[in-house]
């Protein structure tokens, strides 16, 4: 998959400054056509463009669905008691505590994802110059091109979230994308999204669990997932079941929450923080790099490439500078230091005037805990978010 290249950095960064318009998103898709991977991730920069402006959320509409938003408090309890019950139980209940866990977790925390971070629920990594919205951009295309995603493709999405990359991935190379998803409060987001995006003839969604996707046996043309298979109780059960979905020839591509070889389970401090990103992030499972190569070969495929994305060559951006709140811009600030400590005063004060339900505090105080444990993590170079795996099924 790794194909040849004769355009020039400058050429690629002219391309991604377009206004937007068609042609320029053309000139785009042919210039990345004939660059490197390597010149999307850690050379070439990418520039801001339209569909990655500043939002513009008030606070007090974070929680604004009366019915699903309730019970915040007694579903934040619910939430902690069933994330624990799920870290005792055994194999035979794991994957449906697994689902419930996260299902959970994503009714509480998906409009907080919104407001302080956008419609992309990953990270990206980043070059000095670029801002936070071109590097998940950028982070997208990448795969994208990566997997020759072409118009007439059939492509799905694992995992989609409310839909923010596969609007930017369908956009951006003109395949049709199938956004699967256990999370209802997320799909009715993201297919009220697609159609404000003008999207709809390329996207499409499944609601269903990710280890039984409502789909005939090779039904797609490539497939992806963006930080989001670590929702699934291991990794050989996700990836068999993508195997299934695959056509053969076709392509799988991730970026994956992996502990790296620095993380040591006899330290303390390091085990501390991997259980904070596990609560504060509803993940009850978090693979070291070895265990998704191997989870890759033991269902059949071929692996192309894996490598973890957070070791760039030349200067760049931390990952998780967004979360530690240096140098940041004002797009950026409520998923900083200082942006969550605002966030949760107001909060605080909203929750006392009855301007959003009981228990928004806690949700904050849950992703609070993810966000802080994730940069600590971040210096000490023990966990990724973008351990980078192309695989392909045979045939």
């Amino acid at each position: 998959m790794r194909s040849r290249f004769g355009g020039s950095p400058s050429a690629l960064r002219r391309a991604h400054s377009s206004k937007g318009s068609r042609a320029g998103m053309r000139a785009t898709r042919t210039l990345l056509a004939r660059q490197p991977p390597d010149t999307l991730h850690g050379i070439t920069r990418a520039r801001s463009r339209p569909g990655y402006a500043p939002m513009s959320v008030k606070l007090s509409d974070v929680l604004k669905d009366a019915d699903k938003s309730s019970g915040v408090d007694s579903a934040v309890s619910e939430y902690e008691e069933q994330f624990k019950s799920a870290e005792r139980g055994g194999s035979d209940a794991e994957t449906s505590q697994h689902t419930s866990v996260n299902n959970l977790y994503y009714d509480l925390v998906t409009d907080f994802f919104e407001y302080g971070w956008g419609k992309s629920f990953h990270f990206a990594p980043r070059v000095p110059g670029e801002s936070f919205k071109a590097s998940l951009a950028r982070h997208e295309h990448y795969m994208a091109h990566t997997l020759g995603l072409r118009p007439g493709m059939v492509v799905a999405d694992i995992g989609c979230g409310v839909g923010g990359p596969l609007m930017e991935i369908a956009r951006f190379s003109g395949a049709r994308v199938v956004g699967i998803n256990s999370n209802a409060y997320q799909l009715e987001r993201a297919r009220k999204l697609t159609d404000e995006a003008k999207l709809t003839d390329l996207a499409d969604f499944i609601h269903c669990d990710f280890l039984n996707v409502e789909a005939p046996d090779e039904s797609f043309d490539a497939a992806y997932s963006i930080e989001a298979s670590c929702c699934a109780p291991d990794k050989v059960s996700i990836y068999r079941e993508i195997y299934r979905l695959l056509k053969p020839g076709a392509c799988f591509g991730a970026y994956e929450y992996c502990m790296t070889d620095r993380f040591d389970p006899t330290n303390p401090r390091h085990v501390r923080i991997k259980a904070d990103i596990q609560l504060g992030g509803g993940l009850l499972i978090i693979d070291d790099y070895q265990t998704v190569d191997d989870a890759l070969r033991t269902v059949g495929f071929e692996v192309l490439e894996t490598r973890d994305l957070t070791f760039q060559t030349g200067p760049s951006i931390p990952w998780y500078q967004p979360l530690a709140g240096s140098g940041i811009s004002l797009a950026s600030f409520r998923s900083s230091r200082i942006g969550r400590s605002v966030t949760h005063g107001t909060l605080k004060v909203l929750e006392a005037l009855r301007i959003v339900p009981q228990g928004s505090v806690r949700v904050a105080d849950t992703l609070n805990l993810c966000a802080v444990a994730m940069v600590e993590a971040g210096r000490l170079g023990i966990f990724t978010p973008m351990y980078f795996v192309h695989a392909r099924k045979p045939g």
